[in-house]
């Protein structure tokens, strides 16, 4: 019984790891965000070494993936080019070739705040797990979510299987496949595929059926 125990405790903490790791990448502009540390510490990584360690992907994928990480990484957090991608990506003003909130691939007027952010919301509030950012910052952005699963599966892990079946799974790897063909910077094609392997090798570890919706986008 305590060997399950364990290996239950060490699962839930593999998935709070990947969160917390993956989710400042989607949330902080590498120059005036708070991730420096996490910058400097991913352009630091043996990509190989570390794939050998990353929970949930399988090790070649992840090699390739944390590869293109630490290489785009090569001329700092605060490069130009590695910055202009970013908020080409997820700022704008421009329109974001792959937007990082669920509702706009889910729904049909491709819109943030839509039905599906809303049900995330009331999911949230019913459980009473607090907002992880202000009002004008739809639940549903990718980066969030991760942080959210990294949360739950530390203090709410009952709640994790759901999280994962009804909000998080139905669209990430939809998204992340539209990330990683937009991405013009090896730093971010390999997030996007280290987040997919990742959540895909979650939902494979954990047994979980997912129905996934329409995706209008």
């Amino acid at each position: 019984m305590d060997a399950r125990i364990d290996e239950r405790q060490a699962e839930l903490e593999a998935v709070a790891f990947a969160g917390d790791t993956l989710a400042p990448f989607f949330l902080q502009d590498p120059r005036t965000g708070t991730a420096g540390p996490a910058f400097a510490a991913m352009a630091a990584l043996d990509a190989g070494a570390a794939a050998a360690e990353w929970p949930f992907a399988e090790e070649g994928e992840a090699r390739a993936a944390l590869g293109l990480m630490t290489g785009g990484l090569a001329g700092g957090a605060e490069a130009d080019d590695l910055v202009w991608e970013y908020r080409r990506l997820f700022v704008g003003p421009a329109p974001k070739p792959a937007p990082p909130w669920g509702s706009v691939y889910t729904d049909r007027e491709c819109v943030v705040f839509g039905a599906s952010t809303l049900a995330l919301r009331a999911w949230m509030r019913g459980r009473g797990i607090a907002r992880l950012a202000d009002d004008k910052t739809p639940e549903d952005h990718i980066g969030l979510m991760l942080s959210l699963m990294a949360y739950l599966a530390r203090n709410q892990p009952d709640d994790l299987d759901e999280f994962l079946q009804a909000h998080l799974l139905t669209w990430s790897s939809h998204f992340l496949d539209q990330l990683a063909e937009a991405a013009a910077h090896p730093f971010y094609e390999g997030l996007a595929r280290l987040a997919k392997a990742t959540l895909e090798g979650v939902q494979q570890v954990r047994g979980l059926d997912v129905t996934y919706p329409r995706f209008y986008r």
